[in-house]
């Protein structure tokens, strides 16, 4: 069930005529916190129409990031055309949910949502006459229990495990998916034990940032109502990989691949490669939103897959940028990958901040460095200088220092925004100072 595209009177009748043919009686209204956190408010079907019209009002300095307590009022506008039925709640009596826009009272955007900020750098792509398009794919590990890691299964990386509980768990998360019409490409094992991957069909990245948020919350439902527990976390096991959230993207402008080049060796676009040098150049920059949590940086360090070299390539994977090659030289299927991101992040911000750099890259025309085709993580300190490869911020405060001095991050997110980041990180790297862990205590209390 999908509504139509338009969001005037014809998908608000839609609305309001398929919760009735449905039995539909609450409706969930959906967005997030700074973070990426999801909100809800619910109401009843007999309030719909007014909400349709006029929205929800809510306390804006209750939601992280959002407002101080003197400009608190909030409103929360559906969007029509993301109304669905939530399949994990009873079809008597049904649950349905819709996203919101964030306005100010007056109806003007507010500034601090993060869809609008995803909006607005999207408006720019528009402006130019291009698409977005994305395709992430969150990577996430199913556990015993909430409190602990302890594993479902044994598995590796496209291993069948047919008798593990993890597999039917895919299955059920890929039903709900779809009937929330979310529709999937694949599903599979990751390289970890426990660590499974669902990836979602490549579409528009308003559409695809609200669809991360559904999947994220289908996949822990359908895990806790089977009584076990998934996690997005992006390192929550110290000898294994991590958890990922690759971002395949392009830009289009109307039916035609603007990455694509049928002569050029790699099928990539003067504007691909300006796309791709963007995106180097600013990595660092907008690596705070990519990997917004202390934890982020346990996964990016050099021997778990986890790409932490400013480089690009078609084959190899440890390079930040890969250019995949299933189909080559179908115009369809040029996309360039984007592999830093885990999928704790907020997608609203990080497709902005993605698209951000890449059309800095397009606007100034940067110029693309050559591909790597070695393995980065096999070079020595001396053969990454003399390649000019450098490496991603290390830790959550480095994160910090760069997006702090970044234009084209304030730019993409706005000041509001931008600022009310900033703060949440740094209250929480200091938080995170504080903490005496069990490694420091096994490792020096008997010796100092």
């Amino acid at each position: 069930m999908t509504p139509p595209t338009d969001n005037g009177r014809e998908s608000k009748d839609y609305v309001l005529q398929t919760a009735k043919e449905h039995d539909v009686k609450f409706i969930r209204l959906w967005f997030t916190d700074i973070l990426g956190t999801l909100k809800s408010v619910a109401i009843t079907v007999e309030e719909l129409p007014e909400a349709l019209d006029e929205g929800i009002g809510f306390d804006g300095s209750s939601i992280e990031g959002f407002a101080r307590i003197d400009e608190s009022d909030m409103i929360a506008m559906p969007d029509p055309t993301t109304f669905a039925l939530i399949p994990w709640r009873p079809q008597e009596r049904a649950v349905a949910r819709m996203y919101c826009d964030i306005l100010h009272p007056d109806g003007t955007p507010f500034e601090g949502d993060p869809r609008y900020v995803l909006r607005r750098n999207l408006k720019r792509a528009a402006d130019l006459g291009f698409t977005f398009y994305v395709g992430p794919e969150l990577e996430y590990f199913y556990f015993a229990r909430s409190d602990g890691t302890e594993l479902l299964d044994q598995g590796g990386y496209f291993d069948l495990t047919p008798l593990d509980a993890a597999t039917d768990l895919r299955r059920e998360t890929v039903l709900t998916l779809e009937q929330l019409g979310i529709m999937v490409e694949a599903s599979h094992h990751e390289v970890a034990p426990s660590q499974h991957e669902i990836d979602l069909r490549y579409t528009d990245a308003l559409t695809m940032a609200d669809n991360t948020m559904t999947y994220r919350l289908a996949v822990k439902e359908v895990a806790m109502k089977n009584g076990v527990y998934a996690t997005f976390m992006p390192k929550p096991l110290a000898d294994q990989n991590g958890s990922g959230m690759h971002v395949h993207q392009s830009l289009f402008k109307g039916e035609r691949n603007a990455f694509f080049d049928k002569a050029d060796p790699y099928h990539l676009s003067a504007l691909a490669k300006s796309y791709i040098a963007g995106l180097l150049r600013h990595a660092c920059e907008i690596t705070l939103v990519a990997n917004q949590w202390v934890n982020s940086y346990k996964r990016l360090v050099p021997g778990f897959e986890a790409p932490v070299y400013l480089s690009w390539a078609r084959r190899n994977r440890s390079d930040l940028i890969r250019i995949p090659e299933y189909k080559p030289g179908k115009e369809n299927a040029t996309r360039i990958e984007y592999r830093a991101a885990d999928p704790a992040c907020n997608p609203y911000l990080v497709f902005a901040a993605m698209l951000a750099a890449g059309l800095e890259g397009i606007a100034k025309e940067y110029p693309c460095p050559e591909p790597i085709e070695g393995n980065v993580f096999e070079m020595s300190e001396e053969e990454q200088r003399e390649r000019n490869i450098t490496h991603l911020p290390g830790s959550l405060w480095e994160a910090i220092e760069l997006a702090e001095g970044s234009d084209l991050l304030r730019r993409c997110l706005g000041d509001h925004l931008f600022d009310s980041l900033l703060t949440n990180k740094k209250i929480e790297w200091s938080d995170y100072r504080r903490q005496v862990t069990d490694y420091e205590l096994k490792r020096y209390l008997p010796m100092l």
